[in-house]
């Protein structure tokens, strides 16, 4: 604790690092791209276009994965800005839960998506080659039964996470246009 006559030699950051920034807004365009690559490639007829679609959307897990990580452990390691005081104060109490709740579930579902999707493709016995050079391990062994189990859970943590970043999107709008707070340049680079 600070007296007044002594300044805080550590204060709390007010905007995220530019590491933080630069992971969090790679790791919104690999999200929605995958997504969209898998909405897509879904009803598409077996060919090789398929093939190659399929194999993009795998390396954009295991990347989202990979870069989830590194998110990780870059928050556990440097300390995220505090909500501004007044901000908080302004918030009703389900608000705050809210926002603690979804960070910490987009969080969960990070590495849950990627991994359920790496599961499915090993129980189908597809393998994972990473950029096409990396050959990954197999998840689990091959078991159609545990595919077509594993199938729908991808799916549904998939469409999970997208609701998720669409109440955090909207939040974060909310907070640009009509609370007029400043919250999103938290974020915003080269502010």
């Amino acid at each position: 604790m600070t007296t007044p006559s002594q300044p805080d030699l550590n204060p709390a950051p007010v905007r995220y690092t530019a590491v933080a920034m630069l992971l969090h807004w790679v790791l919104a365009v690999a999200i929605l791209t995958a997504f969209s690559v898998g909405l897509y490639v879904e009803d598409l007829p077996f060919s090789p276009n398929k093939l190659k679609l399929i194999n993009w959307h795998k390396w954009a897990g295991v990347t989202i994965l990979a870069l989830s990580l590194l998110r990780l452990v870059w928050r556990l390691t440097h300390r995220p800005p505090a909500l501004p005081a007044r901000i908080e104060q302004a918030m009703p109490s389900w608000q705050r839960v809210a926002h603690h709740g979804t960070h910490h579930l987009m969080y969960l579902l990070f590495f849950a998506v990627p991994l359920l999707g790496w599961a499915y493709s090993s129980a189908k016995g597809y393998p994972i080659v990473w950029f096409g050079v990396l050959p990954l391990p197999d998840f689990v062994s091959p078991n159609p039964a545990l595919a077509d189990a594993l199938k729908p859970l991808h799916a549904l943590a998939a469409w999970g996470l997208i609701g998720l970043v669409g109440l955090h999107v909207a939040a974060a709008l909310k907070h640009q246009f009509i609370d007029r707070d400043g919250l999103l340049d938290r974020m915003r680079p080269g502010r």
